[in-house]
């Protein structure tokens, strides 16, 4: 039987800190650079890494690819879920001006979508459908995915079969990784989490 694994990481701290950034393009910090390193190390097994477009994310996946002469591909299904008017600003500040609302999103963020934002629903679906196309290209492989804490949740939401509008219930530190191992392929393909949040020593 196939068996494919998936390494999914989400990216470190950016410059600017904790905020709601979904779209909003902000590189990694000096911090989130280390934070990277330590995650990973070299001559994992890895046969390919796909990644984010956003620079957060793609800027060390392309750095990490190159250095272990491996091929790295963007895909644009895993960009983080648009913030509409929250993009930019801190948590504090939303529970500043609209506490209710906030509380209301990490509750239930599948009815309580922030003004001008990406519904959970569409962000879900486009998140799955680059995740099928992962497992239909790449069976018997081992990838790295270098994506965002909502692309990873909606990940191991469908994995676990958590519906999705409890995803705030996994949390998915800044460069936490997980190990997704899909034993066999299409429809009848099992997914099975390895490890959540740090490989085992």
């Amino acid at each position: 039987m196939n068996e494919t694994l998936i390494d999914l990481l989400r990216h470190g701290e950016p410059v600017g800190g904790v905020k709601f950034r979904g779209h909003t393009d902000d590189p990694l910090s000096e911090q989130g650079w280390a934070q990277m390193r330590a995650a990973v190390r070299d001559g994992e097994g890895w046969e390919r890494v796909i990644c984010s477009p956003l620079l957060r994310c793609a800027e060390f996946a392309q750095d990490l690819a190159a250095r272990l002469g491996l091929p790295c591909e963007t895909e644009p299904r895993f960009r983080e879920i648009g913030f509409g008017d929250w993009e930019g600003r801190s948590i504090e500040e939303i529970r500043q001006s609209n506490p209710e609302q906030l509380d209301r999103l990490w509750r239930d963020p599948a009815r309580n979508t922030p003004p001008g934002g990406e519904t959970l629903e569409e962000f879900a679906a486009r998140v799955t459908a680059g995740w099928n196309d992962l497992l239909a290209r790449h069976v018997g492989q081992k990838i790295l995915l270098v994506a965002h804490g909502g692309v990873n949740r909606v990940i191991l939401c469908q994995v676990l079969q958590i519906p999705i509008h409890n995803l705030f219930r996994v949390e998915v530190p800044f460069a936490g990784r997980s190990r997704v191992r899909v034993l066999g392929s299409g429809a009848e393909a099992l997914p099975l989490l390895v490890f959540h949040g740090n490989p085992p020593s």
